[in-house]
C-alpha cells in the first residue's frame, strides 16, 4: 500500500477503535472539530469556504459537508495539514494560530479549548466518528425570550441536543447575529448588549447548520394613559403592544392629512382640491371609510397596484416585439386588481399558466423567468417569503432548507415546456407528460415535487405539477403564503414590514408583532384573500391614521407603527405628482398624451424618461422589491433644483404659473389653490404674507407685459419651492 505517511496514519486511526485520552468524551469530526472551523470564519465565502477554495484549500461553505472537509483536511494534498506524531506542527494548527503566515490572520489562540480539541483529534488519529455516533438534532438558546432594560446585556447560553437524547453546552463555538443592528450588538461568546432603543429585537444564533432565535422586548417604560379609540383587531394589538413596551402614540392626524396619505396609498396620486375641500366640509362621521371605498372602486387604484405587481412579475420589455405581450400582462394585472381577484386565484393562474399571450396573458410570466430554478426562486421569494437561492448549492445558512429542499421545490417546474407561436417572438407555454423531477447536484439523485417542510408528493405523469402546487400555496394551513403577502402589503402603508425584509419571512427574522401578523394572515384566509378587504382593514385602522408628528416618547420609534413613517413617493407617483402641480400633460411614446406614469406597462419608458430612470423605477428585472429604491441621492436633488426639463416646464406656456398670472382672482385665493394641490392643506398665514411678499416684489414699480412678466416668475417661483419641500416629495 503505497500512502502517504499522515494519510496511512489517518485510515489506520479511522479504522482502530478510538480511545480518548485521560478517560475523555471521543471526538467527533462532525460534531466537535467543524464547528471550530466555522467559528473562526475558515469556511465562510470569503475564505476556504468560497467555490475553489482558497490557496488550495478548500472547505465546504459553513461546514455544511464536514464528509468533504474531513477529506480536505485529511486525505488531501497527501495529508501534510495534519501531524499525529506532533500534532502541534500541523498545518492545521501553525497556520491557524499565525505561527506560519496565515492570510486569514490568527483564528486559534494555543490557549484556548478549541486549540486543546484540535490537538487532541489529531493525537488521537484524527477520527471522523462512527455511524453510530449520536447526531445533532437541534439547539435551543437560554433565555429564548426576555424583556430587557435599555442598555441592558444578557449572557446567552446555547445548548446541542442529540439523537441519543444527550446535551452539551456549545456557548463558546455558536454564531450569533442581531436582526437590528441599530438596537444590539453580540460578542463572539453569546452576550447580547443593548443600545437605548426601545422595541424588539432578535439574535440569530447558529451552530452546525441548526439555526435558534433569542428575542429581547425592550420596553422605553414610559406611560401609556390614554389611547386613540380603537377601530379594529390591528388596533387592538398594536396598542397591546405599545402598552407592554412603554411607547405612547401620535395623536390621529387631521383629515387634510389622512386625504393625502390615503390618496396616495391607494391610487398613487394626489387628491385634487375640490376632494379635499369635499372631504374637510363633509360631517359624515364615516366619511374616512367612505373616501376608502371610493379610492379602491376607482380605475387609479387598479392602476397603481398593478404597477407594483407588473415590476414584481418581471413584465419586462427586452425587446421591441415584446410590446404586445407586456401590455396583455398588464392589462390581466390590472384588471385582476380592478376586478378584486381572489388573491389565491390570481397566483394560481399565473404559475399553472398554459398557453399563449393572446389567450392567457400570465404566460407572459414565462417568457421571463425561463430556467426551472429561476421559476421556483421567484415563486418562493415572492408568494412564500422564503429566499431559496443560497440552498441551491449548500445548505441555507439562516434557514433550515438544504439542497434537496431546494430541488424538490423546484420539481414543480421541471416539466414546463415551450415551442413557437403564430406571433413572432413568442412562445407557447405547456405541461410536457412525464414524471416531474429535478437531479439534486450534489447527490446526483432524482427529487420528485416536494412542498416546503411537506413529503414529496405522487403525480401521475398527465398531472402537471404546478396546479398542485398552486392548491398547495392556497390551503388555508399553508404556514407561507398569506403571511407573505399581508406582511408586504404592510409594508407598502407602513413603509415597514411586520417583517423585515418583506420577502424573507423565516424563524431566525421574527416579526416584530407575530400575533397582529398571525391574525392579518387569518383575516385574510378567512375572507378568501380578499385583497380589497385586507386593505381596508389596514387603512380604516386608527394605527394607519396616526399622525407622523411625533411626540417626546416615540421619535425613535422605527417598529412599533407608534406614528406614521414617511415615506418618499416613488419614481413615477413623483412624476405623475409635480406634473399635476405644474399643469403638464404627460407625454410616453405609444401612449395617450395624459398617460399617468404608474400606468405604464412595462420597463421601456425607464429609458426615455430621465425622470423615472434618477428616481429609481424599478427595471423589473427580479422579484425583490428592493430593486425599487427609496434612496435619496445627488442626483435627484440637482435634477428638481435645476434640470431643463423642470424649469421648461415651469415657464411652459398654459402650464400652471401661465394660468394663474392670468387669473383675476385675489393673489391669497390663488397662493391656497398653490397649496391646496401641492400639499393637500390650506397655507398658514405666514406661508401666506411670505408669497404675496414676492409676488409683489416682482411686480414692484411694474406695469402692463413686464408686471405680468414679473408675476409670472412669482409663481414659477412658488411652484418651484413647492415641488422641493420635503412635504411634497414624501408621503406622510
Amino acid at each position: 500500500m503505497n500512502l502517504p505517511r499522515h494519510a496511512f496514519l489517518a485510515a489506520l486511526f479511522a479504522t482502530a477503535p478510538c480511545l480518548a485520552a485521560d478517560g475523555l468524551r471521543p471526538l467527533n469530526f462532525a460534531n466537535d472539530i467543524a464547528p471550530i472551523l466555522t467559528k473562526g470564519g475558515c469556511n465562510g465565502g470569503g475564505c476556504h469556504g468560497k467555490a475553489g477554495g482558497q490557496n488550495g484549500f478548500k472547505l465546504s461553505l459553513l461546514g455544511f459537508e464536514p464528509q468533504e472537509d474531513y477529506e480536505h483536511i485529511v486525505r488531501e494534498a497527501r495529508g501534510r495539514r495534519v501531524f499525529p506524531a506532533a500534532p502541534e506542527q500541523s498545518l492545521l494548527l501553525t497556520k491557524g494560530t499565525a505561527e506560519l503566515p496565515h492570510g486569514g490572520g490568527k483564528k486559534l489562540d494555543p490557549a484556548s479549548e478549541d486549540y486543546a480539541d484540535l490537538v487532541r483529534w489529531i493525537s488521537e488519529g484524527m477520527p471522523y466518528g462512527k455511524d453510530t455516533d449520536p447526531k445533532m438534532a437541534r439547539i435551543s438558546v437560554e433565555p429564548a425570550k426576555l424583556t430587557m432594560p435599555l442598555k441592558g446585556s444578557q449572557q446567552l447560553k446555547v445548548i446541542a441536543h442529540y439523537t441519543d437524547g444527550s446535551t452539551r453546552d456549545v456557548t463558546k463555538r455558536a454564531l450569533y447575529e442581531a436582526n437590528e443592528k441599530g438596537m444590539a450588538e453580540t460578542t463572539e461568546t453569546g452576550m447580547v448588549n443593548l443600545f437605548d432603543l426601545p422595541g424588539d429585537v432578535a439574535v440569530m444564533v447558529r451552530y452546525q447548520g441548526k439555526v435558534s432565535t433569542f428575542r429581547a422586548t425592550v420596553p422605553l417604560g414610559a406611560p401609556v394613559e390614554k389611547l386613540p379609540p380603537s377601530s379594529n383587531f390591528v388596533d387592538d394589538l398594536v396598542f397591546s403592544k405599545l402598552k407592554t413596551i412603554g411607547i405612547p402614540p401620535s395623536g390621529i392626524a387631521d383629515d387634510a392629512t389622512f386625504l393625502r396619505r390615503v390618496t396616495l396609498d391607494l391610487t398613487g396620486r394626489l387628491p385634487t382640491a375640490a376632494e379635499m375641500k369635499d372631504f374637510r366640509a363633509s360631517t359624515d362621521v364615516k366619511k374616512r371609510t367612505a373616501l376608502v371605498d371610493r379610492l379602491l372602486d376607482s380605475p387609479e387604484y387598479a392602476e397603481y397596484f398593478a404597477n407594483k405587481w407588473s415590476a414584481l412579475l418581471r413584465n419586462q420589455r427586452t425587446q421591441p416585439l415584446y410590446a404586445r405581450g407586456t401590455y396583455l400582462f398588464w392589462q390581466w394585472i390590472r384588471d385582476s386588481m380592478a376586478d378584486n381577484k381572489p388573491y389565491d386565484r390570481f397566483v394560481s393562474e399565473l404559475v399553472a399558466a398554459s398557453g399563449e399571450i393572446g389567450q392567457n396573458p400570465p404566460v407572459a410570466w414565462y417568457r421571463q423567468v425561463k430556467d426551472m430554478k429561476q421559476q421556483m426562486e421567484d415563486v418562493a421569494q415572492l408568494f412564500l417569503g422564503t429566499r431559496m437561492q443560497c440552498a441551491q448549492c449548500h445548505h441555507h445558512p439562516f434557514e433550515k432548507w438544504s439542497q434537496q429542499d431546494y430541488y424538490g421545490f423546484a420539481a414543480f417546474f421541471s416539466n414546463v415546456s415551450r415551442k413557437p407561436s403564430s406571433f413572432a417572438n413568442e412562445e407557447m407555454i405547456f405541461h410536457k407528460r412525464g414524471v416531474a423531477q429535478a437531479t439534486n447536484i450534489r447527490t446526483r439523485e432524482a427529487v420528485t415535487p416536494t412542498s416546503l417542510g411537506g413529503s414529496a408528493l405522487k403525480l401521475e405523469p398527465a398531472q402537471d405539477p404546478r396546479r398542485a402546487l398552486a392548491e398547495w400555496m392556497s390551503q388555508k394551513e399553508n404556514p407561507f403564503f398569506a403571511h407573505t403577502l399581508v406582511n408586504r402589503y404592510w409594508k407598502h402603508f407602513f413603509n415597514r414590514g411586520l417583517v423585515e425584509p418583506e420577502d424573507d419571512m423565516r424563524e431566525t427574522n421574527p416579526p416584530v408583532n407575530p400575533e397582529l401578523l398571525s391574525a392579518l394572515a387569518g383575516s385574510f384566509v378567512k375572507s378568501r384573500y380578499d385583497l380589497k378587504q385586507l386593505i381596508r382593514t389596514i387603512v380604516t385602522s386608527t394605527t394607519y391614521q396616526l399622525s407622523a408628528v411625533p411626540n417626546e416618547h416615540n421619535s425613535k420609534d422605527r417598529q412599533n407603527f407608534t406614528r406614521s413613517y414617511p415615506k418618499r413617493l416613488n419614481a413615477e407617483v413623483l412624476y405623475d405628482a409635480v406634473n399635476t402641480l405644474l399643469e403638464v400633460e404627460s407625454t410616453f411614446a405609444g401612449q395617450a398624451p395624459g398617460t399617468r406614469a404608474v400606468a405604464l406597462p412595462d420597463n421601456s419608458y425607464n429609458q426615455s424618461t430621465y425622470f423615472l430612470s434618477v428616481f429609481g423605477r424599478p427595471d423589473s428585472s427580479s422579484a425583490c422589491e428592493c430593486e425599487r429604491t427609496q434612496e435619496a441621492s445627488l442626483a435627484q436633488s440637482l435634477h428638481l433644483l435645476n434640470a431643463a426639463e423642470i424649469q421648461t416646464q415651469l415657464a411652459r406656456d398654459k402650464g400652471r404659473a401661465d394660468s394663474l398670472t392670468k387669473d383675476s382672482r385675489p393673489d391669497d385665493d390663488k397662493i391656497l389653490d398653490l397649496y391646496q394641490v401641492a400639499l393637500s392643506r390650506d397655507p398658514s398665514a405666514e406661508e401666506v404674507k411670505f408669497a404675496r411678499g414676492h409676488l409683489e416684489k416682482k411686480t414692484h414699480g411694474k406695469s402692463g407685459p413686464e408686471a405680468l412678466k414679473g408675476k409670472k416668475e412669482a409663481f414659477e417661483d412658488i411652484l418651484w419651492a413647492l415641488l422641493n419641500t420635503k412635504e411634497f416629495l414624501f408621503n406622510h
